[in-house]
């Protein structure tokens, strides 16, 4: 047997959607005919205008589509576009904004600092925890994500911060980050 072609489900896939959404269509007769007169005077809905029941019955069905393909609804607070970047906005407002902008495909964080606008952390290794592992002179335990290729112990380190709550560590401005974890 055959694989099936991904270019023929490429052309039947907006098909079947296609389908799908004329046949809710055009199998949803409107408000008006599924309710009785009296529960139609009764839900107050006698007194709305042609397109505002125009509205109502759009909304039905567009949910019934989205229950029959098994599609999300679509969030009304995610904003349509990148928002504008005013030309004298300081990098930490420029940061912010396209940190909004991608909010809306999940990635960012909005309810915390952006990482781009923390200060690094710059502590002494007093200590180590197992191979990897490190206490700095704060208190804080550390460890590392990946071999650690220098020696730190006693040393003073930069811990800065990067995308989705990550960490790296540098023992000096110009070595390679090391990316880590804090521990305690």
């Amino acid at each position: 047997m055959t694989p099936f072609p991904m270019k023929l489900l490429g052309l039947l896939l907006p098909c079947l959607l296609a389908t799908s959404a004329a046949v809710a269509q055009s199998a949803f007769p409107g408000l008006q005919n599924i309710l009785t007169t009296a529960e139609w005077q009764r839900a107050g809905l006698d007194r709305l205008s042609p397109d505002q029941i125009g509205v109502i019955d759009a909304a039905l069905i567009r949910h019934t589509l989205r229950t029959v393909t098994n599609t999300p609804a679509a969030s009304p607070s995610a904003p349509a576009a990148a928002p504008a970047v005013p030309a004298d906005a300081t990098p930490a407002q420029a940061a912010a904004a396209k940190s909004r902008f991608w909010d809306k495909f999940g990635f960012g964080k909005s309810d915390g600092p952006d990482w781009r606008t923390q200060p690094p952390m710059v502590a002494k290794v007093t200590g180590m925890r197992g191979a990897n592992g490190f206490v700095l002179d704060n208190g804080q335990t550390w460890e590392g994500q990946e071999a650690i290729p220098f020696e730190i112990l006693g040393q003073s380190v930069t811990i800065e911060s990067r995308p989705l709550g990550a960490f790296a560590l540098k023992l000096n401005g110009d070595s390679l980050p090391v990316r880590v974890q804090r521990v305690r």
